[in-house]
């Protein structure tokens, strides 16, 4: 049966908790999305290759996978609202981290904090977005996923622009050529001290984040009540009965890998193809997703289903990456020049297409979660963490991504990793959800 709110609760009007959870949103979009720009300042401050500065998005996404199932059994102790405020509270302890690490320019405490931080957004990802889904009817899920991702990657759009001005300001004196001439004691000195431009910001994030956690805490959230499901054992390998949810897990983590890819190699990518305000490439990757989300929400689903949408955007994302893998690397084209007419400097169409992913992957995640999810019951919390783990798929791919381009030594070709990752999402949209039961022939 499907989850909803209890008669009470369904009367109550459902606008202030979309507005509070949505602000939650926009936090971990921006918490999220600063490794885009995170990735090369790393690089630079702690003197690393390209598979090491990936090791950014393996300890960032890796904690959804250890923290999930563990982050569900907390959530059925303390349900959705405190799960929310908790998470919150070990995303300031995270941050908190943050600044002996930059204190100290060790690259392992950087990566520590970034575990930390994610497995608080894990906590607060796998309350919020069932939140979502079980806040409205099942056929306009897709819509309210689709205004969270709104909220989430306008934020994405602003986190890079924010760092990139206190951050990566001045960035010339430590060009790589410049550093190579100093000695160590000035170079290590010159790294120190763009190492510790981190310290401020993080304190702030920390205390912001403290601050939030009081502000749902006493907010007037309500909590879903979930229908029992009489079919269902309450065996633990239960959950393992719903295919459309195993294969939604595993498309999942194909689609984050490219996400991911999108948001957080551009940066370095469009570094090494010369692009000078390559710190906030990222806003261009989520400039573009927050675009396909405000059409998602026009025509999803008074339009097109859900499904359409999700199989238009395994097929797009495959068009993209064959455009991004044939272009050339000096080639800047017209449209090119006229979508930036508002004054960012033109890029070449091989970072280009690396940004327009970006539309390719925003209506994936909302259309999926809904299609995963229906028809588990009282299994729908542990499904959530299911599909929560699937997010690892921003751990691993983008360093795969990274291990071809040292092992190649050529970073556009890199990108051919991402084309069966959407002809498994195309997969998933044409027949994997459909899916509803294990047949044995």
């Amino acid at each position: 049966m499907d989850a909803t709110y209890d008669n009470t609760q369904a009367r109550q009007s459902s606008l202030i908790p979309m507005a509070i959870v949505g602000g939650l949103f926009f936090v971990f979009g921006f918490v999220t999305w600063l490794n885009g720009s995170l990735i090369p300042f790393l690089k630079i401050a702690c003197e690393l290759n390209h598979m090491e500065a990936y090791l950014v998005t393996m300890a960032f996404y890796i904690a959804y996978t250890v923290m999930a199932l563990p982050v569900s059994a907390v959530l059925k102790r303390t349900g959705y609202k405190n799960g929310m405020v908790l998470g919150l509270l070990v995303m300031a302890v995270g941050a908190v981290i943050f600044i002996p690490a930059a204190q100290e320019r060790m690259y392992s405490i950087f990566l520590v904090a970034l575990f930390i931080l994610a497995s608080g957004l894990t906590m607060l990802q796998t309350a919020a977005n069932p939140y979502i889904v079980l806040l409205g009817p099942k056929e306009t899920a897709a819509v309210r996923i689709s205004i969270m991702g709104l909220l989430n990657k306008g934020a994405g759009i602003i986190a890079p622009i924010v760092f990139t001005a206190f951050v990566l300001s001045d960035m010339s004196q430590f060009d790589e050529t410049r550093l190579a001439t100093l000695d160590e004691v000035k170079r290590n000195a010159a790294l120190m001290d763009l190492s510790s431009r981190l310290v401020t910001p993080y304190i702030i994030m920390a205390i912001v984040l403290a601050i939030l956690a009081l502000v749902i805490k006493f907010a007037p959230l309500p909590e879903p009540v979930l229908e029992s499901d009489e079919n269902d054992g309450d065996s633990k390998w239960a959950i393992l009965h719903f295919p459309q949810l195993i294969f939604g897990a595993l498309t999942l983590f194909f689609y984050v890998g490219v996400e991911v890819i999108a948001g957080d190699t551009i940066a370095l990518f469009g570094q090494e193809m010369g692009v000078t305000n390559f710190g906030q490439l990222t806003s261009y990757t989520m400039t573009f997703m927050v675009a396909a989300y405000l059409i998602g929400m026009v025509v999803i689903p008074r339009f097109i289903s859900q499904e359409t949408a999700l199989a238009l955007s395994g097929a797009l994302g495959i068009v993209l990456t064959i455009l991004l893998l044939t272009a050339s690397v000096d080639s800047v084209s017209v449209w090119n020049t006229l979508f930036f007419w508002t004054g960012a400097p033109e890029i070449p169409n091989v970072v280009l297409y690396v940004a327009l992913l970006g539309f390719a992957n925003a209506l994936v995640w909302p259309a999926i979660w809904p299609m995963a999810l229906d028809g588990l019951g009282k299994h729908t919390s542990t499904g959530s963490a299911l599909l929560i783990m699937g997010i690892s798929g921003g751990a691993l791919m983008p360093l795969l991504y990274g291990y071809l381009v040292e092992s190649t030594g050529n970073s556009q070709n890199a990108y051919w990793i991402m084309l069966p990752c959407y002809l498994i999402i195309l997969w998933y949209a044409l027949q994997g959800h459909k899916i509803t039961k294990w047949s044995i022939k």
